[in-house]
């Protein structure tokens, strides 16, 4: 009878989880989507002590209270900035718990189950995968480890091998305690080889991919288990994490094969400000800015991760509100991959309180650029290189973006005239229609604040 009950708590849970993460789509929603999600898991969990012969739940509370610590010390304590790094490192630390419960459990599966071993194997393969390749891509998006260029023969080799002794020690009927953790460090070993060479403008989409196999890890191990719950829920997060894998390679108009298989996305330095060969940047100051939005009748706001570094969501919301003020439309154009992982620029100005319905996504936005009086492009840099459009020779032609040099006006802010995490230069920033404003986007946008309500 217990198990009958406990079965229906993951049914239930599974449900929370599907509800919450349909209530996530949506800003308004957004709190209340995570907390029925929660509500599902802390039911889950909760569900699973009164599993029949469970043993060391003292060592599971201490574990448990651990962790809840942790988690959310980080989770408070992490600026907006570093949010896609704590995501890989969470993520990471789902695929390391699938690896370490299939090293525990091996020991004690009988060596003739030849289901369980293949499911225990790829539970060891995948999750040791998922846990090296998001370490190094936390690494990445914090600038701490630099793109490496692995041959890709190596990298298959190395997961072939793994593979074919994963195969072997299943087919052996024997017990290879030692060839089990040499299996591992194969794994471990391509994970680095996976990730290393995939350059930093890709990490959004290589993030994704990593949470989706973190939730196949978490349906072998529900298998494993015979853990409905687990189960359902990593196949949750799977095929999530591999729609959204898809979603975004087409958005950069690239096949999910061409971005992990190649060694785009290398970042690099771009030349000072002011002049680039023939190119001449001009400038503009703060009045003259003011004074070019406030007499706007439409202003479109492009937020990119440099907005993010300067945690100047608020001066823009502030800027926003300004310009309202003086009868001015403002509205926000989102690049799909803007920032460092999915949604990033929606949770940024959503923690600034901006209105969803003025996130206007590219497609949409594109359509009303070229009745656009001035776009005001924040951070953003890729996003927006018109090369994408106009030379067939840059590695980012073919690339959906942004086409803000179609409207009237653009003022770009940006501390220098680096490129971005593609590492090719831009040439928006010779556009004739463009003007430079150089600065911390915060204390940019705070002086534009300023100037507006003075006029």
């Amino acid at each position: 009878m217990i198990l009958y009950i406990i079965d229906i708590c993951y049914l239930v849970a599974v449900v929370l989880f599907i509800l919450g993460i349909k209530l996530m789509s949506h800003p308004d929603t957004a709190r209340r989507g995570n907390g029925i999600a929660l509500s599902g898991m802390i039911l889950a969990i909760v569900a699973s002590f009164f599993t029949p012969g469970l043993n060391n739940i003292i060592l599971i509370l201490v574990a448990m209270a651990l962790g809840t610590v942790g988690g959310l010390y980080f989770a408070k304590s992490v600026k907006m900035t570093a949010m896609p790094q704590l995501v890989s490192f969470f993520n990471g630390m789902g695929g390391a718990a699938a690896a370490l419960i299939g090293l525990v459990e091996y020991g004690d599966l009988p060596v003739d189950e030849v289901g369980k071993g293949a499911v225990l194997m790829a539970s060891l393969v995948i999750g040791s995968i998922s846990f090296s390749g998001s370490m190094i891509a936390m690494g990445k998006l914090q600038g701490v480890i630099k793109d490496i260029r692995i041959n890709k023969m190596l990298g298959f080799t190395i997961l072939a091998v793994a593979v074919a002794l994963a195969v072997y020690i299943i087919a052996s009927g024997q017990p290879q305690p030692v060839l089990v953790y040499v299996v591992v460090l194969l794994a471990l070993v391509y994970g680095l080889a996976f990730v290393y060479p995939i350059g930093g403008a890709d990490m959004p989409v290589v993030i994704s991919l990593l949470n989706s196999l973190t939730g196949v890890t978490a349906a072998t191990t529900g298998l494993l288990y015979d853990n409905k719950v687990m189960l359902m829920g990593g196949i949750l997060v799977g095929s999530a994490g591999l729609l959204l894998t898809l979603l975004m390679a087409k958005a950069m108009n690239r096949s999910v094969a061409n971005i992990l298989f190649t060694s785009f996305g290398t970042a690099a330095g771009g030349a000072a400000a002011g002049q680039t060969g023939d190119q001449v940047v001009k400038e503009i100051n703060q009045y003259d800015s003011s004074i070019l939005l406030s007499y706007a009748k439409r202003v479109v706001v492009v937020p990119g991760y440099g907005l993010a570094v300067a945690q100047a969501q608020h001066a823009v919301h502030d800027l926003e509100k300004a310009l309202e003020e003086k009868g001015v439309e403002v509205l926000y154009g989102i690049h799909p991959v803007a920032g460092r992982m999915p949604g990033h620029m929606n949770v940024l100005l959503a923690e600034s309180d901006v209105p969803y319905d003025k996130l206007i996504e590219m497609d949409d936005m594109n359509e009303q650029l070229p009745s656009t009086d001035v776009v005001m492009v924040i951070g953003a840099n890729d996003v927006v290189n018109p090369a994408a459009n106009d030379d067939p020779s840059s590695p980012i032609y073919g690339m959906p973006i942004l086409e803000v040099n179609k409207a009237a006006n653009v003022i770009v802010i940006k501390r220098s005239m680096s490129s971005g995490y593609a590492g090719i230069e831009n040439a928006l920033f010779f556009d004739p229609k463009t003007r430079m404003l150089f600065g911390d986007a915060k204390k940019v946008l705070t002086g534009l604040v300023s100037e507006v309500k003075n006029m």
